[in-house]
């Protein structure tokens, strides 16, 4: 049987080698397990369990250190570097790392992983034999998901990007202790910006579906959200010289979420409430506060009126 790299098998110690290390054979093939790869003290005749790997030379070598995951297993790796032309480089707990190919990534550059991010990868080789690492997939995912409980509604809580696109992120939302974790999505227009492969983003569970599945916000509540989008209108318009500001409900969506970072409806909610609240008005596109009838007063009485 010839050793895979990727691989966990048990081996026996057939020599050492100094100041090599120590080969290990089944039989037909001999491979080397280091010294640096060492966790206790062998001796040749022994049996010993180790993970296979290619070394920087393209070797087929042996560890006796225990990775994250082995060939054809799925895991949560961190991003330990990144490359611009090769891809990310994701630490798999032996000391060294498992290549992300570029083409794994995403078409835009500003949606690939950074160093700390984490991402889902399943290990396989490539067409050399060599291990790399592959983003995992709905269909990898799902198998080890949980329904999300009922109790779970309007709660928030952390996800982790596995697919970012520009109708919608698809998040997993972590478990705790109930295990893996929630298939969910974030649609674009409850995103307040585009988010990266493998960044971690706090959610609200705006909608449990029937499948288990969520929906996703990265706002709160209509009504509470509304609170805070008009607190800050109402700030913004008490900073500015008289009182005024060049948008209203007329003004276009983008210069509304470049100005206030909030959807073009939500900024709407906001200036009702003031309005019904009689703290604002608007006259020819533009808002104003609406003074206090003491102020007034007073400026009529300094104009003499």
């Amino acid at each position: 049987m010839s050793l895979i790299a990727g691989t966990v098998v048990s081996l026996s110690i057939d020599r050492e080698v100094s100041p090599y290390g120590y080969f290990l054979t089944n039989g037909m093939q001999d491979v080397l397990l280091h010294y640096s790869e060492l966790t206790r003290e062998v001796k040749p005749g022994e049996t010993v369990e180790v993970f296979l790997f290619y070394d920087t030379e393209d070797r087929l070598a042996a560890t006796m250190k225990k990775p994250y995951l082995t060939l054809g297993e799925l895991a949560l790796l961190e991003v330990a570097d990144v490359h611009p032309r090769l891809g990310c480089f994701l630490e798999m707990g032996l000391g060294r790392q498992l290549l992300l190919p570029i083409r794994e990534l995403p078409e835009l550059r500003e949606l690939h992983p950074q160093v700390g991010d984490t991402v889902y990868v399943i290990m396989e080789h490539d067409k050399q034999g060599r291990l790399k690492a592959k983003l995992a997939g709905e269909q990898e995912l799902a198998p080890k998901t949980f329904h999300a409980p009922t109790t779970w509604n309007n709660e928030w809580t952390d996800a982790i990007v596995y697919k970012p696109l520009q109708m919608g992120t698809f998040v997993i939302v972590e478990g705790g202790v109930l295990g893996f974790g929630v298939i969910g999505m974030i649609h674009s227009s409850e995103r307040s910006r585009m988010l990266r492969l493998g960044e971690r983003v706090k959610v609200r569970i705006a909608h449990i579906r029937e499948d288990g599945r969520v929906n996703l916000s990265m706002a709160p509540r209509k009504e509470i959200g509304r609170n805070e989008d008009s607190e800050r209108i109402l700030t913004y318009l008490q900073e500015r010289p008289g009182g005024g500001m060049p948008y209203s409900d007329t003004t276009p969506p983008d210069l509304i979420k470049q100005r206030f970072g909030i959807s073009k409806s939500a900024f709407k909610r906001a200036l009702g409430k003031l309005m019904k609240e009689g703290k604002v008005t608007q006259k020819e596109n533009w808002t104003y506060l609406v003074k206090p009838e003491s102020d007034e007063v007073s400026e009529r009485g300094a104009k003499g009126e």
